[in-house]
């Protein structure tokens, strides 16, 4: 009997190895259908309202996933922009990512007095959600920061408001610009927020401009009933209604360093 089932256990393994070798695949098919069904969109904004109803009662901070991030053809583009390379090592198989020294936190490239920055009690007045995430950027990206902090001031959501738009420009484009990414898009998203012009969010040539695409996410989120008291997470949901709710709260800390600096 013993000899008997020995003779089974490569098959077993083989099947379970094929398994394994399918959950990527299963997964990605799970996200898209979440991402494109219309009814899974419906309960994730029913969930944002629901969320903000909860806060009634007290908010709670929920630790930020960090290993969540933009799709795939946005991380190809931003890799691309940046002069990021990843390298894997032959013999152990291990990847590893480095960047052009030129890049830098953004704290050299702005001079301003410290009288005139916003405090950090007005940046994060309710406290960073859980585990954060930093990267380093370039003058592109401190130059968009620049155009979402400029549209806050225009469009009266003030320093807390610039620190929310950075923080959702960091999750969705890591505060590039991205125009169409053709096959690998992420069905029409664009832009420093990943908006769409199927979701009328303007055309493509109005969300891929800094200023307007800023202007446009600051006006919706002066939608959201008393966004200036909701932990940022649930402020960027509301407006954006991700399929990972949580993401964009790992760029608070970083955020409001940008928005220190460039005020």
């Amino acid at each position: 009997m013993k000899e008997h089932f020995t003779r089974w256990l490569p098959a077993i393994a083989k099947t379970k190895q094929d398994f394994s070798q399918w959950l990527p695949a299963i997964a990605k098919t799970a996200q898209s259908k979440i991402a494109k069904t219309p009814q899974n969109k419906a309960a994730l904004s029913i969930a944002g309202v629901a969320a903000i109803g909860a806060l009634a009662f007290g908010p709670t901070a929920v630790a930020a996933p960090v290993t969540s991030g933009p799709h795939a053809g946005a991380v190809a583009a931003i890799d691309l922009a940046t002069g990021k390379k990843t390298e894997t090592d032959p013999a152990t198989g291990k990847k590893t990512e480095t960047v052009e020294p030129a890049q830098t936190t953004g704290a050299d490239k702005v001079t301003q007095p410290d009288s005139e920055k916003p405090s950090r009690d007005q940046l994060v007045p309710h406290g960073v959600e859980g585990a954060q995430s930093r990267i380093p950027l370039d003058d592109a990206q401190v130059d968009n920061a620049k155009a979402i902090v400029k549209a806050a001031k225009e469009s009266g959501v003030g320093e807390r408001g610039a620190v929310i738009g950075v923080a959702t420009s960091l999750q969705e484009s890591k505060l590039y610009n991205l125009g169409h990414l053709g096959a690998s898009n992420d069905h029409d998203s664009e832009g420093l927020f990943q908006q769409r012009p199927s979701s009328g969010w303007g055309t493509p040539e109005q969300i891929t401009d800094p200023d307007y695409a800023s202007k446009a996410f600051f006006n919706a989120l002066k939608n959201v009933h008393g966004w200036q008291d909701l932990p940022l997470s649930t402020a960027a949901q509301t407006v954006q209604v991700s399929a990972f709710p949580f993401a964009y709260a790992q760029w608070e800390e970083q955020a409001a360093d940008i928005v220190q600096q460039v005020w």
